[in-house]
């Protein structure tokens, strides 16, 4: 393992849920759901499920500290857990589904309990913190199925993850959205009504259709980053068009039959923006095309990353 190269372990109960959040982040270099805090070697997912061999259901990250730090992965787990649930998470009950933090090294545990503190002393929830910090020990990889469930069964894992709760506790605790009122004082009228009243803003008359700077389009509302310049490119629609976001997890796709039309709608997820529609006649692997609205995005240069605090993206523009 290089220098810089690192482990994160993270038990949130089903770890069909605990893949997406981090996946395909700058410096991730992968994420392994798996089995962790046991006594059994090579578990099976039904031996686990008894709740008899002691193991936590878990996700295992190699992280590129230089790009990734692990403060970042830090918050951004807790935003995907309950951590005052000490029996489970959600409707997933049992021992398999408690949430843990598992360290690698002593900088880890000092930043894992910090992290814990500061949520309990932040006041966000009224119940204690009872994530435990524990040292890693053994990481067994769960079956080839378990991998990347979101993207092997996107229909099932979204219906999973809001049936089982997760998803509205997420919404509600963790991504405060911002209400009407604080939005028209916020956007201008343009933005508004595309990020909130599903408009389209004229073909070739906007912000970015033709913008060609090096840097990222963050969520106007929400800050969260969305896409990059790396992946832009002129689909002659006169609209900003991209091959692919910069995070999946963070977008959120609905059938759209408005306007005599049958389109699938993109939307954040964290501020449910409406963005702009996704097509199958991209030039990419995928045939992907994300036409989306420059009045829902933001656009941070790549000489500003850093200090908005999207540092992360840097590397993305590394030669």
């Amino acid at each position: 393992m290089s220098q810089s190269l690192e482990l994160a372990t993270f038990a949130g109960g089903c770890f069909w849920c605990m893949v997406s959040p981090f996946d395909e982040l700058p410096g991730v270099k992968e994420v392994i759901s798996g089995y962790t805090g046991g006594h059994k070697a090579n578990p099976t997912y039904e031996e686990v499920c008894t709740d008899t061999t002691g193991h936590y259901e878990a996700v295992q990250i190699p992280f590129d500290s230089a790009v990734m730090s692990y403060q970042k992965l830090l918050d951004l787990f807790w935003q995907q857990i309950d951590p005052t649930d000490v029996a489970g998470q959600f409707n997933d009950r049992g021992l398999s589904y408690r949430t843990a933090i598992f360290f690698h090294s002593e900088e880890q545990r000092i930043l894992a309990e910090a992290s814990k503190t500061k949520l309990a002393e932040s006041g966000r929830f009224k119940k204690p913190i009872v994530t435990a910090v524990l040292p890693a020990g053994p990481f067994y990889k769960a079956e080839e199925k378990h991998q990347h469930y979101y993207k092997r069964n996107p229909f099932h894992y979204n219906l999973y993850k809001e049936g089982s709760g997760r998803a509205k506790f997420i919404r509600e605790n963790w991504k405060k959205r911002k209400n009407d009122e604080e939005l028209r004082k916020e956007l201008t009228p343009i933005q508004y009504e595309v990020t909130r009243k599903n408009a389209t803003e004229p073909p070739f008359q906007n912000e970015y259709w033709n913008y060609t700077e090096e840097g990222i389009y963050v969520d106007i509302i929400s800050g969260e980053p969305l896409f990059s310049s790396i992946d832009k490119y002129d689909a002659g629609c006169g609209w900003p068009s991209f091959t692919k976001p910069l995070r999946r997890s963070e977008l959120g796709e609905k059938f759209d039959t408005s306007h005599g039309m049958r389109r699938i709608e993109v939307r954040a997820k964290t501020s449910d923006a409406h963005l702009g529609h996704v097509f199958d006649d991209g030039p990419g692997p995928d045939k992907a095309r994300y036409c989306i609205n420059s009045a829902a995005l933001r656009f941070v240069p790549k000489n500003k990353l850093q200090e908005k605090g999207y540092g992360e993206f840097l590397s993305l523009f590394e030669s």
